[in-house]
């Protein structure tokens, strides 16, 4: 079976995919199952030599991967970075893993004479369920550093954006890759089998979806690892930098046309200065262009998915009948694909779907607070728990807010920063996600299950010592 793949700039259906079932995802599986044992028996070393020479393999399909990737997301420059920062996530995975975990001998307290000492036992087969909006970075995010553990990995691309997978393929073949690193493209019956076949299930993407995925690995007892929507917000603080948080709102909510889980999508301003920074947000917003009809020209691309496009206009139509006043953009103009200006919002509450519901789009409603127990009340009134922002006129101001958020990530003095650095760990709150960091040494350890050797070193405890009469 196939089914048809559109195209975001043009709105037409010009490609297909073919959708991979259950059967050849079990025997893709076993498959790299056999290759897993000489897989982690390299060692790290060994492992660290193959994924830099899958980074050169990308390099040698920088053009092609870049060319796919425009045309599944409608942008050009950002599908570039996509490569480039891949490149470097590689590099830097493999200068960082450290050599050896923990394992040395280490003397028992409640009993000298025992001693223990860990054992990292990397898992089988990850699978990794990947979305649409960042399609090749967050294929090989989780990928990476499960291969440098010595795992095995099967990739499901999402259906949406599946014109890299060809170039991709590619490029782990030349790098000699395939036997441990594979993809199976379809659409959600193929990610259903995939499930089925692994050891642990990384996936990125909605909260109804990641609580199915959640479900079916619960049912087979494996780990799930889950990265899902957010409903970030901003609180800027009386004394904050204006032009700076204008800066970081804007390019937070808008970068790669708000199609960003940690995106800023709400913003609560300090009473004071509220009006100020609405004139510069508003002054700044008008001046984004569209990358259309020249993809090479502009800052905000399409909207990937047309069904996004729905969501954007039901919450817009929510926000204008409950009071909203839509500063800027305010409509999806139709241009073959579907674009939506920078739309700044005043006159917002919480009552409104886009100050609750996640927007995955370029709408910045912007709300006043009178005082910080308010803010950190409005921030923290949301189901999700992914990421917020912090403005303030000192750090150590900005830090003691920040640590008031039902949060997993809060940037200081900017926006969104998880999506520039990957060394800080942190998980993710609420229904934001689930398990272990991906981010800084927690991304790679989580591929390890702990295995604990424990020693006697002097006489094992008789029988007798558990006898029901042994204390007298």
């Amino acid at each position: 079976m196939e089914i048809p793949v559109r195209n975001p700039r043009t709105g037409e259906q010009d490609g297909r995919v073919a959708v991979v079932g259950a059967a050849t995802v079990l025997a893709t599986a076993s498959r790299l199952r056999l290759a897993q044992k000489g897989w982690q028996a390299l060692g790290l070393a060994g492992r660290v030599v193959a994924l830099r020479r899958f980074a050169e393999a990308l390099g040698q399909h920088q053009d092609g991967l870049a060319a796919a990737l425009a045309v599944d997301t409608g942008r050009a420059r950002i599908a570039r970075m996509e490569v480039e920062g891949v490149r470097g996530a590689i590099a830097g995975w493999c200068a960082t893993v450290p050599e050896t975990l923990p394992g040395a001998w280490i003397q028992g307290r409640s009993n000298p004479a025992i001693r223990h000492a860990a054992h990292w036992v990397p898992y089988g087969l990850v699978g990794v369920i990947s979305p649409w909006n960042f399609p090749l970075t967050l294929s090989l995010i989780d990928a990476v550093p499960a291969l440098l553990a010595g795992c095995s990995v099967m990739i499901k691309p999402s259906e949406v954006t599946p014109r890299f997978a060809d170039p991709l393929a590619a490029a782990i073949m030349e790098a000699g890759l395939a036997h441990v690193l594979a993809l199976v493209r379809g659409d959600a019956t193929t990610g259903q089998a995939l499930v089925d076949a692994v050891d642990c299930v990384c996936f990125t993407g909605s909260v109804p979806t990641g609580r199915k995925v959640a479900v079916q690995a619960a049912q087979r007892l494996i780990p799930a690892f889950l990265e899902l929507g957010g409903k970030d917000p901003m609180i800027i603080l009386e004394g904050a930098d204006l032009d700076n948080a204008v800066t970081a709102a804007l390019r937070g909510s808008v970068l790669a046309t708000g199609q960003a889980c940690q995106s800023i999508e709400r913003i609560y301003v300090a009473a004071p200065i509220h009006d100020a920074f609405v004139d510069r947000l508003v002054a700044a917003a008008s001046q984004v262009r569209l990358n259309t009809p020249d993809i090479s020209r502009g800052e905000l691309g399409p909207i990937i998915f047309d069904k996004q496009a729905d969501i954007l206009r039901q919450q817009i139509a929510d926000a204008r009948a409950k009071g909203a006043r839509i500063l800027t953009g305010g409509a999806v103009e139709d241009h073959g694909g579907f674009w939506l200006r920078p739309t700044v919002m005043t006159h917002v509450h919480h009552e409104m779907a886009v100050m609750r519901e996640e927007t995955f789009g370029p709408i910045l409603p912007v709300m006043p607070f009178d005082s910080v127990e308010q803010a950190v009340t409005l921030a923290n009134d949301s189901q999700y728990g992914l990421s917020a922002a912090v403005f303030a006129a000192d750090l150590d101001q900005a830090a003691a807010v920040g640590r008031q958020l039902v949060a997993g990530a809060v940037s200081l003095n900017d926006a969104a920063l998880t999506a520039l650095f990957h060394e800080a760990p942190k998980q993710s709150f609420r229904d934001s996600g689930l398990g272990p960091s991906r981010m800084g040494l927690d991304g790679y350890t989580r591929f390890f299950r702990r295995q604990a050797l424990i020693a006697q070193t002097g006489r094992p405890a008789p029988l007798s010592a558990f006898a029901e009469d042994a204390g007298g």
